[in-house]
């Protein structure tokens, strides 16, 4: 059950914070309309995607006692259909909906936490927490083993709903054996991030801008990135961002309202970093938070790059 202290709704309209091939669900629909997958072999149930929201929820009332707490956005994909026994022999078109079964192979929560904000170059960002479950990364079809969660706390940009992910916040693969396992792990992560680390370092990235011949450079370098040989990824920093979505930084870097190019082609590194953030967007849920955190690492490698860093400057030389 979603304790009192949480709003009925978000006290801004927002964009999906994930788009992708991703649609909107809620949590009552979670819990009422969906079944529970099973590990076949022993009929042992699975943590269930409600289940996981709500332990994030009742996580994050402990270590927030004192603040409100935004209804969770819900994104789904990969829809499983199913059918209830008395309807095996119906075609499709006669199916009642009360005969339909389905759950939802992959799913990304994020719950705002809207009375904890900060301003950065003139963008007031909220902290928020999240967490993502792809059941494809279970063997549903063995007995019942580790279970593996995707879990964060940081930052997203109200303007456009970009998410602002730290390495320091997220945990890629969190394995748990129960629910209490769950909740101990995601109390972990809530007590130890750093906040204020996080802050100064976007805060910096508002501090250093990139020309309109550097940013170009940069660019390009993306590009030859991808056909590196391995040795020489090996001394460039980590960019995991595709093709497509190196098409959006670039058209955006002309047209996004929010972070596009001043008058003079010169872009700051925070407005580069939310052109990476945004393009994320089209992701797919099992690796948007993992990019996510990469455009943070990225960006952060730029500014060092501009602040005489030899080991970091491939994608700006």
């Amino acid at each position: 059950m979603i304790p009192n202290e949480v709003v009925s709704k978000p006290l801004f309209i927002p964009k999906p914070f994930i788009e992708a091939n991703t649609s909107e669900i809620g949590l009552h629909t979670l819990k009422n309309e969906c079944v529970i997958p099973v590990f076949s072999k022993d009929n042992e149930r699975t943590i269930a995607h409600q289940e996981f929201i709500d332990i994030a929820l009742e996580s994050a009332l402990k270590v927030f006692p004192h603040h409100s707490f935004d209804a969770p956005e819900i994104r789904v994909s990969h829809q499983i259909k199913g059918r209830t026994p008395d309807a095996i022999q119906k075609n499709v078109k006669d199916l009642l909906d009360h005969e339909r079964t389905q759950y939802f192979e992959r799913m990304a929560f994020i719950i705002r936490i809207p009375s904890i904000v900060e301003t950065i170059n003139g963008n007031e960002i909220a902290l928020c927490l999240g967490g993502v479950r792809s059941y494809n990364l279970e063997n549903l079809y063995n007995k019942k083993t580790i279970e593996k969660f995707k879990f964060f706390i940081g930052f997203q940009v109200k303007v456009c709903c970009n998410l602002a992910v730290s390495s320091d916040g997220f945990v890629e693969e969190m394995r748990v054996s129960s629910y209490q396992e769950l909740e101990s792990k995601i109390l972990e992560v809530l007590q130890n991030f750093n906040a204020e680390k996080q802050l100064a370092q976007m805060k910096q990235l508002s501090e250093y801008s990139l020309t309109e011949h550097q940013f170009a450079t940069l660019l390009g370098r993306t590009r030859l990135y991808q056909h590196l040989p391995k040795k020489d990824k090996v001394d460039v920093p980590f960019l995991s961002f595709n093709d497509g979505q190196l098409n959006s930084i670039a058209k955006d870097y002309y047209e996004d309202t929010s972070f596009s190019r001043n008058e003079n082609g010169d872009i700051n590194l925070w407005n580069v970093y939310n052109l990476f953030t945004q393009a994320n967007k089209s992701s797919y849920i099992d690796t948007f938070l993992d990019r996510n955190v990469n455009a943070f690492n990225f960006s952060n490698s730029l500014l060092k790059t501009l602040n005489g860093s030899s080991n970091y400057h491939w994608f700006l030389s």
